[in-house]
């Protein structure tokens, strides 16, 4: 099966929810103008990183932006994988993956498990407890948030569940562009599987982001790939392509985990 991916490449105005929703809706027309089945957001598009402010603008059990993508995946007939929201509990503040189909309905919700203390996420954020797994166009996917992408073991286990797309949506800084790259190819070789990330452009008052989005194929070949700026990187991909790898070079096979 081919479908049309359409990874939005955004700059996020700092600490202004209000502000950036304005921002997605432009996006998501951007995409469906260009015959996107999907489309990708970053990371905290809704508020950045800016934690010392989080308590005050995060989304109160995501209702306000859950209601808006829902819509908007609706209208447009569009599958959402919208990125990560500042979503606040009872327990505390998540940083939290949402993903609709096109006709709005959400269908997984995925807190970030692993923290970035360089950025201060542990004394800001709640640590996930469950996987990324998801079921989108009747195929297994997953999605997975910035640094989670240092942990191989975290993606192997998606893919040993099945996963032949792994989403990643992201505020990696420039500074460290070429680690983002190197591992995003490692994860689609290794797990022979599509590897979907969408980085923020921009900047903050603290960082300077990276861009260079990806679309990479699980043979590890980059399919498309942004710059730096703010931009609309499309592609389409056939969903087939990784039984094929797999059966290729049957690496899940040939595991011997009783050695790991």
């Amino acid at each position: 099966m081919i479908t049309n991916i359409g990874l939005a490449q955004m700059d996020i105005t700092f600490g202004n929810p209000s502000e950036n929703k304005k921002r997605v809706q432009q996006w998501v027309k951007k995409a469906m103008e260009a015959g996107c089945d999907t489309v990708v957001f970053p990371e905290l598009w809704t508020t950045g990183y800016d934690l010392t402010r989080i308590g005050e603008i995060a989304d109160e059990e995501a209702q306000d932006i859950s209601d808006f993508l829902s819509e908007l995946a609706a209208r447009h007939s569009i599958h959402i994988v919208g990125g990560s929201i500042a979503k606040k509990t009872k327990e505390g503040i998540s940083n939290t993956l949402l993903v609709f189909d096109n006709k709005g309905n959400m269908i997984k919700q995925y807190d970030k498990l692993h923290l970035f203390k360089l950025m201060d996420e542990h004394h800001y954020l709640l640590p996930g407890k469950e996987d990324g797994s998801f079921t989108l166009m009747d195929t297994e996917m997953a999605g997975m948030i910035c640094y989670d992408i240092r942990f191989p073991e975290w993606f192997r286990k998606h893919a040993i569940g099945g996963a032949k797309v792994v989403f990643v949506v992201a505020q990696w800084p420039a500074e460290r562009i070429t680690h983002w790259k190197t591992l995003l190819l490692a994860r689609a070789i290794e797990n022979q599987c599509f590897v979907i990330a969408c980085n923020r452009a921009g900047s903050d008052p603290n960082n300077e982001f990276g861009g260079n989005s990806l679309i990479i194929s699980p043979w590890g070949e980059i399919i498309a790939e942004g710059t730096r700026e703010e931009e609309l990187i499309v592609s389409d991909i056939d969903l087939n392509e990784v039984e094929e790898v797999r059966k290729k070079i049957p690496i899940f096979q040939d595991r011997r985990p009783e050695f790991y």
